[in-house]
């Protein structure tokens, strides 16, 4: 586990947490306590330049490279009256560098096995295994299953 991915699981620690915050900005990223990070997530490029809105779920074996940005599509409108509610980054999803994850209203998943590509703007929800490039993003590709991509080299 790279220190930049322990600082992040450890910024709710009741003594510690303001520290890891302000170390955290240090490395250029914004983590508040407020996300929720599931098991095995990945940060590549010391995640330089992240920044992930309070109402983020990242679910298992989340991958973030350097320079994303997870927020609302309307931060002119104060938070209590924004229709964004979550934006959900469902287990093995990669998110490359310098992609946007915009959410305007309700909740934008991001389903499992979902590539989001280099500088990207996803404004909508995907659905699993899918590849998605641009600005806007669109669909682009499938993923192959997860089982042929392990098991493709051992024969």
């Amino acid at each position: 586990m790279s220190l930049v991915t322990s600082l992040i699981y450890r910024r709710r620690h009741p003594l510690f947490g303001r520290l890891v915050q302000e170390a955290l900005a240090l490395y250029g990223m914004e983590v508040p306590a407020a996300v929720e990070v599931g098991p095995g997530l990945t940060v590549f490029h010391r995640g330089f330049g992240t920044v992930l809105h309070p109402y983020t779920t990242l679910g298992a074996d989340v991958t973030l490279y350097n320079g994303v940005t997870i927020g609302r599509a309307d931060p002119w409108v104060p938070q209590q009256q924004s229709p964004m509610r979550r934006v959900v980054l469902e287990d093995g999803v990669v998110v490359c560098a310098g992609a946007r994850i915009i959410c305007g209203a309700g909740t934008l998943t991001v389903g499992a096995g979902t590539i989001v590509g280099a500088n990207a703007v996803l404004n909508r929800s995907t659905g699993a295994g899918e590849i998605w490039a641009g600005v806007p993003a669109r669909l682009v590709g499938q993923r192959s299953p997860l089982a042929e991509v392990s098991t493709r080299g051992l024969n």
